[in-house]
């Protein structure tokens, strides 16, 4: 099996069960991969358990993890099931993030507390645990934001709290560069999909649309691919931050 095939690989993904998360998970058992897939609450088991049973339909090999990975010991716990389930792990891809928007002087404490344990913390302790226990020759890559590129207000938490992941990929790609393990992020625009809308008003949706120079929100479709790339044949592409938005931000 060569470094890019993904046919038998393993590919362990937090937030695996809708979304872009959901499409990943189906997209690689359709390349043969096994694939463990996390959800977060109850509210989510049935998207989790449609996105197995789509695979399943497929002929493809994977297993449902809940958990709420902000408490540590879940994100050990997902790695230890899965090399339980399929004896190692060659990918992991962290989809997780909440996003906040709201004034910063109206923002308390618990809501900062809360956003950076899931945009942050939880990213950091995904990438260690993928650090110990990724295959030689693995991949890790994380899901973060546009934001990052943008000058704009309202998203201190988010945008703030999903900027250290950047550094943290700087840092574990030369950390874990000497197994041969390469570590990325990916950064979309706003994307079309639930996690997008119950943020925002008729009126700022109206102007994200506007603010890609190719037109309209990002697609998952058009994400999953470069995620898809970095961990197989772009596996040289390493310690770097995709920005993928059809230029809504610049860097």
């Amino acid at each position: 099996m060569s470094r890019n095939d993904l046919n038998g690989k393993v590919v362990l993904i937090a937030g695996g069960a809708k979304n872009l998360g959901g499409l990943l998970s189906r997209d690689f058992a359709a390349k043969g991969a096994k694939v463990a897939i996390h959800y977060n609450s109850d509210e989510t088991k049935p998207e989790a358990e449609q996105t197995l049973a789509d695979i399943e339909a497929i002929g493809g090999q994977a297993f449902l993890f809940q958990a709420d990975l902000t408490q540590i010991e879940h994100i050990k716990a997902f790695f230890d099931q899965t090399k339980a389930h399929f004896g190692g792990i060659d990918i992991a891809i962290n989809t997780v993030g909440r996003v906040l928007k709201k004034p910063f002087t109206e923002t308390t404490e618990e809501e900062y507390n809360s956003m950076f344990a899931i945009n942050s913390k939880v990213a950091y302790f995904f990438i260690q645990e993928a650090g110990k226990q990724l295959n030689d020759n693995g991949k890790i890559c994380t899901i973060v934001t546009s934001l990052l590129a943008a000058f704009t207000g309202y998203y201190s938490t988010y945008a703030g709290a999903k900027a250290p992941v950047e550094d943290f990929t700087r840092a574990a790609s030369k950390e874990f560069g000497p197994r041969g393990i390469s570590v990325s992020a990916v950064a979309p625009g706003p994307m079309d999909t639930p996690f997008f809308y119950g943020q925002e008003s008729p009126e700022a949706v109206a102007y994200h649309k506007s603010a890609s120079d190719l037109g309209g929100l990002t697609d998952i479709k058009d994400i999953a691919p470069i995620v898809e790339f970095l961990v197989s044949d772009g596996w040289w592409i390493t310690g770097q931050t995709i920005f993928a938005n059809g230029g809504y931000t610049t860097r």
